[in-house]
């Protein structure tokens, strides 16, 4: 799976920012997320359980606006 660099949180320093990566998979339309992993007690108790293979993250709302500017463009090429 090759991965296409979308854009990073741009409040955030050079080394430490979410980001935010469309895939190139056939089966669906993915995206790779870094963002800050959550430690929260309060938070992850309120998310439930969580697969040992699966972690939550958060990201600033200007990553999700990445995604739905990137779908759209990717619509628009239909």
């Amino acid at each position: 799976m090759r991965v296409q660099f979308l854009g990073k949180d741009p409040e955030s320093s050079d080394t430490n920012s979410p980001t935010l990566f469309a895939t190139d998979r056939k089966d669906r339309t993915s995206y790779l997320v870094q963002g800050w992993r959550v430690t929260d007690a309060e938070a992850l108790q309120g998310v439930g359980d969580i697969p040992d293979h699966e972690t939550i993250v958060e990201i600033p709302v200007e990553i999700i606006d990445l995604a739905i500017r990137h779908r759209q463009e990717q619509e628009g090429r239909s």
